[in-house]
């Protein structure tokens, strides 16, 4: 079946299914958050992205193999609901940006820097720092040696725009310019784009917005 990226929350996950990873897309609630869990293909270890909320849900699709860590991409509160419950059953490890960590009430294991590379399995993880949703939000890239990347962008950049700034000049910014110079000009426009929230898109389909993002100001 084909992936579509589209979930809901109480429906079923989405499978995108690369050559070296599997990447189990599922919608979690109350503020229909998206949850990722990537299974490298060659050893089976498991790295979920952002416990969100739902944590019987996620540990469901998690299943009985366990997940090795769980990175949670920023500290706002609908993306760890469910980390101390997931991580209580799992023994996962814990990632997150070193400047949010301290918003998160579950201990960061794996304080992560701008650039530090993630492993799950023989599969790598590139960390990206990006300032302005959060003084710590990260972002995950996986440079697919047999095809295009993917980015994992929690809520820093979504189909129409980059995250909410809050109405703060200065953090807006930071974030378009973060956006702009560490996922827009590093990677091309096949890039595959995973978002917090919401359906997926591509960098190709929102590069052209770019200025009018810049205008807007959000």
């Amino acid at each position: 079946m084909t992936y579509s990226g589209e979930v809901r929350v109480g429906g079923p996950a989405d499978v995108h299914e690369l050559k070296d990873l599997m990447i189990t897309k599922i919608a979690v609630g109350p503020m229909d958050n998206n949850a990722y869990l990537l299974r490298c293909r060659a050893t089976d270890e498991q790295l979920l992205i952002d416990a969100a909320n739902d944590a019987a849900t996620l540990l469901g699709t998690i299943g009985d193999d366990g997940i090795a860590s769980v990175v949670t991409t920023h500290r706002h509160g609908d993306h760890w609901q469910a980390l101390a419950e997931v991580v209580a059953a799992t023994g996962a490890r814990t990632h997150a940006g070193r400047y949010d960590a301290e918003g998160i009430p579950v201990p960061t294991d794996v304080l992560v820097e701008d650039g530090d590379v993630i492993r799950v399995g023989r599969v790598e993880l590139t960390a990206r720092h990006l300032t302005g949703h959060t003084p710590g939000s990260i972002v995950l890239v996986y440079d697919d040696p047999h095809g295009h990347p993917h980015v994992f962008t929690g809520d820093c950049l979504f189909p129409g725009g980059v995250g909410n700034t809050f109405k703060e000049p200065k953090a807006f910014a930071s974030l378009i310019h973060d956006v702009e110079t560490k996922i827009f000009d590093a990677l091309p426009d096949e890039t595959w784009v995973y978002p917090g929230h919401g359906n997926d898109t591509s960098l190709g389909a929102e590069r052209p917005h770019l200025p009018e993002w810049r205008a807007r100001g959000w």
